[in-house]
């Protein structure tokens, strides 16, 4: 194993089960919502899906910039996962029919900055 190739290990796999779980709930689910409620997807959740998507592939795949960065890029994960936490608890559904799978979204999002956390190295 190379000196700069990430181990995938108990850790590695739980940021990458849990960023696809969070990533599906705003590209799919949420946006299924949208489109039954509005009539059209919604760009916020789209974004948002797609900015996991893009930071498990900065934190995982061997592209240059970010496997030289990888601190960065794990702070970054961090504080994308932290600021989607935090937009809910602005602007999040909070009651009603659709407020438990909110809820449970975000615990799987703060498990995912603790795992994220504990991957220091």
């Amino acid at each position: 194993m190379k000196a700069n190739q990430m181990k995938f290990g108990t850790l590695q796999i739980g940021i990458f089960l849990l960023t696809l779980v969070t990533a599906a709930v705003h590209l799919i689910i949420l946006n299924i919502q949208m489109v039954n409620l509005k009539g059209s997807i919604d760009p916020l959740f789209t974004l948002n899906g797609l900015g996991y998507l893009v930071l498990l592939a900065a934190y995982f795949l061997p592209i240059p910039l970010a496997k030289n960065n990888r601190s960065l890029v794990r702070w970054v994960y961090i504080g994308f996962t932290i600021l989607t936490i935090l937009a809910w608890v602005v602007m999040g559904v909070k009651s009603g029919p659709g407020a438990l799978f909110g809820y449970i979204t975000k615990i799987v999002e703060v498990a995912l900055v603790v795992l994220l956390w504990l991957d220091r190295r």
